[in-house]
């Protein structure tokens, strides 16, 4: 028999995020959100979560366990259940680090897992997006030029995540009509990191923009040595991270909207009782079971070593689309509350909006 319940190991650790997402992240959410910050005590006790360290292998620092896209598509959702940009900037050095287990060289791994697998939190992360209106994560216009035995790389990422302390990227750059991947270290000669982006949502989690003005790189920079990556999949792990943490937001509006409308009196009823709030909960939470499921279908073809492109960009898509209308919607049922900060609706409103044209920022 077919089943698509999670399994006891999986459940176990969903719900173990999910409490702490309630206890840790949700009661400093707005302080973070309005303060524009990020506390390094957060950060380090989400590191105590082992989100990254204890997927990585054994010999390089790590807990040895072995990755599963789909566990952590179901933490991811219950952690951005909590805040979506706190829940990205637990993730975010993952998303770099799983590049490196997957593809890098011996001598890629030896220098830069053991980074993720100490005590203390370490920042790194993936510089996917690009300026301009027609920005396509598969199709980067930042090039990489071959010089000598390494690469000049030369473009402009935007909206890195911890770039304000992270010590490694890894760009996504046009290699020889093809994509690569290139660890850059903060301190290479000629990486520009911008002040830190004001941004519409997810306020609680620094981004900024890297300027890359002919960076010169060795030949053991680009990851995977000579034979390279996939970048391909690298994208894919992205988009179906960002789906998840986009259902997990979802669902937060959801699980607030509806107590609200059972209390919520108007004319002697709880608004819950009137056909046009029912029908609009009802439709919110199939969008969110939808959602589920098509980051769920993305993480398990990962898993299972398919191809994952379509899957991912499904998932990608339409919680991109469908979180937006049912933030919208989650306002529309508090009525004029949603507009107020009494109530965080408005912000994962804003989180939802800024959360839903990234691209590239993290990875399962």
């Amino acid at each position: 028999m077919i089943s698509f319940e999670p399994t006891e190991e999986q459940q176990i650790a969903r719900d173990a995020m999910h409490e702490f997402a309630a206890s840790a992240l949700r009661p400093v959410a707005r302080e973070c959100d309005e303060s524009a910050s990020l506390p390094e005590s957060l950060l380090e006790e989400m590191h105590q979560l082992g989100l990254c360290s204890t997927q990585l292998p054994a010999e390089h620092g790590g807990g040895g366990e072995a990755r599963s896209p789909i566990t952590n598509a179901l933490v991811l959702e219950a952690l951005a259940w909590g805040d979506a940009g706190l829940a990205l900037a637990a993730v975010a050095p993952a998303a770099f680090a799983f590049a490196i287990a997957d593809f890098g060289t011996d001598e890629q791994k030896r220098a830069l897992l053991p980074l993720f697998g100490g005590k203390r939190f370490h920042a790194a992360s993936l510089a996917v997006i690009e300026p301009g209106p027609a920005s396509d994560a598969a199709l980067p216009r930042t090039l990489a030029e071959p010089k000598g035995s390494g690469f000049v790389l030369s473009g402009s990422k935007r909206f890195v995540p911890l770039a304000d302390r992270a010590s490694h990227f890894l760009v996504i750059a046009r290699n020889n009509g093809g994509q690569d991947a290139f660890v850059v270290p903060r301190d290479a000669a000629g990486l520009r990191i911008g002040a830190p982006d004001a941004k519409l949502g997810l306020r609680a989690l620094p981004t900024a923009s890297l300027e890359l003005e002919r960076v010169e790189l060795p030949a053991s920079a680009r990851l995977g040595g000579v034979q390279g990556c996939d970048v391909r999949r690298i994208l894919d792990s992205s988009r179906a991270a960002i789906a998840a943490a986009l259902t997990g937001l979802a669902r937060g509006v959801l699980d607030y909207a509806v107590p609200y409308a059972k209390e919520r009196e108007a004319f002697g009823q709880a608004i819950a009782r009137k056909q046009a709030i029912a029908f609009r909960l009802a439709d919110m939470h199939i969008e969110v079971e939808s959602m589920r499921w098509l980051a769920w279908k993305a993480a398990s073809r990962l898993e299972r070593g398919l191809s994952a492109t379509r899957a991912a960009h499904h998932a990608h898509a339409y919680a991109a689309e469908q979180a937006m209308w049912i933030a919208d919607e989650g306002v529309q049922v508090l009525g004029g509350h949603g507009f107020i900060r009494e109530h965080p609706v408005e912000m994962w409103y804003r989180n939802a909006r800024t959360l839903s044209v990234l691209e590239g920022t993290l990875g399962l």
